[in-house]
């Protein structure tokens, strides 16, 4: 059985990976873990699974804002008319609606952190493009991760007393 530092370091290793690679749940392995594991506190566990998440999603943020160099297969072809029609016409305004409403958009990426509504990746990719500021973004997204996984530890524990 591992200890609670491996309990707690696995969870990180978990967090970032999912982070990563969305087809891995983080989800399912923190209530996993709280059921197998209780000796971990709920706090603890909600923290460093957020601090995971956010590590990991970061690279996304970067990478969409062009700070991070993605290998040459991930690159997609350019086309200069692609740059000039209405989707690119449609990104600069959303762009610019993000700088011009900074409320709207931290609670977009707030209610996206906690509820994945829309999904937290899309808005991690999205919020690097438009330039969010990185304090906005790291501030939604841990307020929203911890938030939504502490609910997730807590849970069990509650389901269980209100049975």
């Amino acid at each position: 059985m591992l200890t609670s530092i491996g309990l707690i370091s696995t969870a990180f290793g978990m967090s970032v990976v999912s982070a990563l690679f969305p087809i891995i749940s983080v989800e399912i392995f923190v209530v996993g873990l709280v059921v197998k594991g209780p000796e971990v506190p709920w706090w603890l566990l909600a923290l460093v699974v957020t601090l995971g998440q956010i590590g990991g999603k970061l690279l996304y943020y970067y990478a969409a804002r062009g700070a991070i160099r993605l290998p040459g297969f991930l690159h997609r072809k350019s086309d200069p008319a692609h740059h000039t029609g209405r989707w690119q016409q449609w990104l600069d305004r959303f762009r610019t609606s993000c700088r011009n409403r900074p409320m709207w958009t931290g609670v977009v990426l707030l209610l996206s952190a906690a509820a994945s509504l829309p999904p937290f990746l899309a808005t991690c990719v999205v919020a690097g493009w438009a330039r969010v500021p990185l304090a906005t973004f790291l501030v939604t997204g841990l307020v929203g991760r911890f938030t939504r996984f502490a609910a997730l530890a807590v849970a069990p524990g509650v389901m269980v007393a209100w049975l």
